[in-house]
């Protein structure tokens, strides 16, 4: 009876160490500190902070691309791009982040704000960033906001496991790209226009809001309802959010 307690011991401990190393990753958040997006940002990192206390993981912040480069980046196994835009970022950053998901560095899960590609405040489009994101290019948004329905069209996926199959934002400026990117990414969730409440004249048809791209050897993934704070009282959000950071990490 002794030796069956000291291998049911031994059995638990090895368990809660393994458990222990699963838990330990290290994140990077980069994020907007202005803006009408810093309610959002705020309220990202309470939630953040509080999830990576209860699961054991560690996170950084930061406000701007200056410090990264390829060692930067190197010390975290996630990259979340928490409502930052894809330009005006330091060369050496726009190097290193490439390379960091064209070799599989680690992963990155980016936010709303990531997909505003396009001529903005005097810089260019960040051609590789586009074709990251599907070869799309920002076209509009509903600058008045509107609820809508998300429809979840990947159910089997882990980063929807426990994820309604439809859920309603409340708040949101939903954008609209000069081509859906279905073809070139694999679409995880979409949002039906119809549902758009005040509706709008702003749509695209087929109009993917959450998808990952296989093409790239970086565990990926985009969501892009991020700009009301409110988010994160809807646990349907939240959970596809948690669920996006421990798959992108591969834990």
């Amino acid at each position: 009876m002794k030796k069956i307690l000291l291998l049911i011991c031994i059995a638990c401990l090895s368990f809660a160490v393994n458990a222990q190393k699963v838990k330990a990753f290290k994140v990077l958040a980069l994020y907007e500190n202005g803006g009408h997006h810093v309610e959002y940002s705020k309220r990202a990192k309470i939630w953040l902070d509080k999830l990576a206390a209860q699961k054991g993981f560690t996170i950084d912040y930061i406000q701007n691309t200056d410090k990264i480069d390829e060692a930067f980046l190197n010390q975290y196994q996630l990259f979340i791009q928490l409502d930052y835009a894809p330009y005006a970022w330091k060369d050496k950053a726009a190097a290193a982040f490439e390379r960091y998901i064209n070799e599989g560095g680690g992963s990155w899960i980016g936010i709303h704000h990531a997909t505003l590609l396009g001529e903005f405040d005097g810089y260019p489009m960040w051609n590789w960033f586009s074709q990251f994101m599907g070869g799309i290019r920002w076209k509009d948004y509903i600058a008045t906001f509107t609820k809508g329905k998300v429809n979840v069209e990947d159910k089997q996926h882990p980063v929807m496991k426990g994820v309604p199959a439809s859920f309603l934002v409340q708040q949101e400026e939903w954008y609209t790209y000069d081509k859906s990117p279905r073809p070139n990414v694999h679409v995880l969730a979409s949002v039906n226009e119809a549902s758009y409440e005040p509706q709008s004249k702003v749509k695209m048809g087929d109009h993917p809001v959450v998808w990952t791209n296989e093409h790239y050897k970086a565990r990926n993934i985009y969501i892009f309802m991020g700009h009301s704070p409110n988010l994160f009282d809807n646990p349907a959000y939240t959970r596809l959010f948690s669920n996006a950071i421990f798959w992108a990490a591969g834990k």
